[in-house]
């Protein structure tokens, strides 16, 4: 084989691994699928570790159009435990949760699920999602709540 011909082949299998998706951006990892008729805004919750120790931190607001989906988490779950809180564009709940959280009027990072109104939050019922240890994980939600 003559240099340029190794010099061809090597750039055609460069090539061809960027066309098959070999170097792909990195996947989400936590999706919410919106199946109801109307648009809903997303919140989600879970337990972050750090060198000083784990805290709550909840994140929104996506919002997810009518048969739609968005990725809220983009790292690969760490947790089996994330806790979930969506709201319909009147402002009510689409699914039933006991796992009190804190969230913001709009786009909010917030540490810490306590004492949410004196840090000038509002405290939401988040639902609580079992991943099961997995790391990847989609939520469907529908007109019922969840499917």
């Amino acid at each position: 084989m003559k240099w340029t011909d190794a010099r061809w082949l090597a750039g055609a299998l460069v090539a061809a691994g960027v066309y098959l998706g070999l170097e792909q951006p990195a996947r989400a990892e936590f999706t919410v699928c919106n199946q109801t008729l109307d648009v809903v805004n997303v919140a989600v919750g879970q337990e972050i570790a750090d060198q000083a120790g784990p805290y709550w931190q909840t994140e929104g607001w996506w919002t997810v159009g009518a048969n739609q989906c968005v990725n809220v988490i983009r790292d690969e779950l760490v947790n089996r435990y994330i806790y979930i809180y969506a709201i319909d564009v009147f402002g009510q709940p689409l699914l039933r949760g006991t796992t009190d959280m804190c969230v913001g009027p709009r786009r909010f990072q917030i540490r810490g699920n306590e004492d949410c109104w004196v840090r000038g939050h509002t405290q939401v019922p988040f639902y609580e999602v079992d991943t099961q240890k997995t790391e990847r994980w989609t939520l469907f939600l529908s007109a019922g709540g969840l499917q």
